[in-house]
């Protein structure tokens, strides 16, 4: 899933969460104070299906219709994919940044930047399914806008979950809003695909090819081109009405104030501090080549079903196993990383390996659907596991070094910031390798290097990242697992002003 629920850009948003719960104070177990109504739960909820409805068809549908409906070379839609990755993780801290520093308006300080927004993003994304009349320059035209969503889907972002810590004061209300949010989220993210899917899944044909050895491109048909903009009317209509209830719902709290003397590090020295704890390293460097591999697999499901085997009509059905599979079994990895503790859990995310490899040897639907179902399951526990162990890693360093409120921050803001990257690179790099072996935009049926191409790219790619990545998070020591006192004491605040899933 492209963008797990929680929002593909909320770790800046916990740039200004610390200040605010620093110095909260948290009723008593029998105060009613701060007590949200089901109305502005499910309100605050709903502000956050747009961006994982739109994330969701981006992610599986948008290098197909780079493709073989706007036709731009794979070398273009490789610097499109890796400029966009970079644009939304670029925007991450600098959102943070800027949100942190606004002043509170008649909306309150964190509305304001949900609501203006709001419309700007619903034109990028609506530009960017849409097809010029120009050729020449479509590659750049679809690198503008992507990068703008991305950025504007940062930005949006940002300030909505931290607006968790602005709804009330009590801690037990605010994660309660959370799992509205996150539920909403979830069901943004089936959104996304099935409505996209559905609509769009006439534009590309049956795929049925003469007994030609490479066909000549097929013309782009105005029903093709029609189907998509409807489709990307449809999504972008989802952030005003959202966005419109969200605000009508939603009340927006004066922050408290924080005393100067509760002050942490700057970023850059912060930042400084994080990558030099070993647990912290070897935690983002592992996940660097999971969730750079769960992208690449995600990404190429799509291409891999039209161009490599006989599964084109199975593509929508195949797209909402995955997801289902992804949301049903969050709750049973929850339980089992409780049992049987994380490094357990991380072998999870190894599942889908030996399906995958199948999947490119034998291209069968009924092998398509078992590993679709495996890889929902895979894809749950990877999203799941590092915001799990990433708060062990912070109490472990908060234990060795004693360090201020907003080191948090760094440590969520540079993994997202990261991650991030380790993602454009290897999509940027896949799809080149598309382009060295000749993929023609367009055409009927695909060279058969191509076709090998795509069958590594979605078997032994995401495999060998996979392992690589498990290896290193298995190596050396685990963090310290600090006292129940201390425990307590150290994540009172992170666990009021982290909303991540």
């Amino acid at each position: 899933m492209s963008a797990s629920p929680g929002g593909t850009s909320a770790s800046a948003a916990e740039a200004l969460s610390p200040r605010l719960a620093a110095h909260t104070p948290e009723p008593g177990p029998d105060s009613r104070t701060g007590r949200l109504s089901f109305c502005t739960k499910v309100c605050y909820g709903i502000g956050g299906i747009p961006n994982q409805v739109a994330s969701s068809a981006i992610a599986f549908y948008l290098q197909l219709f780079l493709l073989d409906v706007a036709q731009i070379p794979a070398a273009q839609v490789s610097l499109v994919l890796f400029g966009g990755k970079v644009s939304g993780a670029a925007a991450d801290p600098v959102a943070g940044f800027f949100i942190n520093r606004s002043r509170r308006t008649g909306s309150g300080r964190l509305m304001p930047w949900v609501l203006g927004c709001t419309p700007f993003i619903s034109l990028a994304y609506f530009f960017l399914w849409f097809l010029p009349p120009f050729t020449n320059l479509r590659g750049l035209w679809y690198m503008t806008f992507y990068c703008l969503f991305q950025a504007l889907a940062t930005f949006f972002q940002v300030p909505y979950t931290a607006l968790t810590m602005l709804l009330t004061l009590s801690p037990r209300e605010r994660d309660s809003a959370t799992a509205y949010r996150i539920t909403m989220e979830m069901a943004g993210t089936l959104m996304g695909a099935a409505v996209h899917g559905l609509i769009v899944s006439g534009a590309h044909g049956s795929h049925k090819c003469d007994d030609i050895a490479l066909p000549d491109p097929v013309a782009i048909t105005p029903k093709a081109t029609r189907l998509y903009s409807i489709a990307a009317a449809v999504v972008a209509v989802t952030y005003p009405v959202c966005v419109g209830l969200l605000r009508l719902g939603v009340t927006e709290q004066p922050e408290p104030s924080t005393p100067a003397s509760s002050q942490g590090p700057s970023f850059l020295a912060g930042l400084g501090l994080t990558v030099r704890h070993p647990p912290y390293l070897k935690l983002v460097i592992s996940f660097l080549f999971i969730s750079a591999a769960i992208q690449v697999e995600q990404s190429y499901l799509v291409l891999f079903c039209t161009h490599a085997s006989q599964l084109h009509d199975h593509v929508q059905s195949l797209v909402l196993t995955i997801l289902v599979s992804a949301v049903l079994s969050t709750p049973l990895w929850e339980w089992v990383l409780q049992r049987f503790g994380k490094r357990m859990s991380a072998f999870g995310i190894c599942v889908m390996v030996p399906f995958v490899i199948l999947l490119a040897v034998v291209p069968t639907a009924p092998v398509a659907y078992v590993v679709a179902f495996v890889s929902g399951l895979s894809i749950a526990v990877s999203l799941l596991l590092p915001w799990s162990m990433l708060p062990d890693v912070v109490d472990d360093f908060q234990l060795q070094h004693q360090h201020g409120p907003g080191m948090e921050t760094i440590f969520y803001s540079s993994y997202v910031f990261f991650t991030k990257l380790s993602g454009a690179g290897a999509l940027g790099i896949s799809m080149l390798s598309l382009e060295f072996v000749g993929y023609t935009a367009g055409v009927c049926k695909q060279a058969e290097q191509v076709v090998v191409t795509l069958k590594v790219l979605i078997g032994a790619v995401p495999t060998c990242m996979i392992l690589t990545g498990l290896c290193i998070l298995m190596v050396g020591p685990t963090p310290k697992v600090p006292s129940p006192d201390t425990s307590r004491r150290l994540s009172l605040r992170r666990r009021t002003s982290y909303s991540l899933a």
